[in-house]
């Protein structure tokens, strides 16, 4: 009876949700890595305007995207209004939520869609606040989220659904809306890092 109650608890459906968005997240990457082309699949393109050329497999990735951001919304409101927080939802939501936005951050610098420097800031502040946490839980204290971290998120996760729709309708007046979006996070990144630090010294140099 106990292994019964213990699977049904786990596997619970604000974590049934967050197992989707690491789906999601595989299915984003390979839609963006592989090389459909060479694989003998025409992929069609749409002309927009003579200096614009979508790919379709970026909407593709883009409409994904916008879906497994979704899905981050509600296995959080789902798991605080049901009381159905468990620890392992919480380490599965940490790393849905970085395998979704950082490896489509670095796929998209390695595709030159944007400036590479945005996912080595994230990367490396998504460490750094990571370890924060985790030697703040190993003390018995909850390292909670700050303005700067959840305006970063909103401007990230804003920033690259318009880079994966080629920043439309922004591009057709030359508006980079997604460029600036994504530095402002970047920004944003550096910004929480150091309140993050500030905030929890005293209890790294316990």
């Amino acid at each position: 009876m106990k292994k019964k109650e213990k699977k049904s608890t786990i596997w619970n459906l604000p974590n049934k949700i967050t197992i989707t968005r690491i789906i999601l997240s595989f299915i984003i990457v390979i839609i963006l890595v592989l090389p459909l082309d060479m694989m003998g699949l025409k992929i069609p393109k749409l002309f927009i305007s003579e200096k614009i050329v979508v790919d379709i497999k970026y909407l593709v990735a883009g409409v994904l995207f916008i879906i497994a951001s979704i899905t981050d919304f509600l296995d959080g409101h789902i798991a605080r209004s049901r009381n159905l927080i468990t620890d392992f939802g919480k380490m599965m939501d940490a790393i849905a939520d970085k395998m979704l936005v950082n490896s489509v951050l670095i796929i998209l610098a390695a595709s030159g869609f944007i400036h590479p420097i945005i996912p080595v800031i994230i990367v490396m502040r998504d460490s750094v606040v990571n370890s924060i946490k985790m030697i703040a839980g190993s003390k018995g204290k909850v390292v909670a989220a700050i303005k700067s971290g959840k305006l970063k998120t909103a401007c990230l996760m804003t920033g690259i659904t318009l880079t994966l729709f080629y920043n439309l309708p922004f591009e057709l007046y030359n508006i980079r809306v997604a460029d600036f979006l994504l530095f402002l996070a970047a920004i944003l990144s550096l910004i929480s890092c150091v309140q993050y630090y500030t905030m929890n010294k005293d209890i790294l140099f316990e």
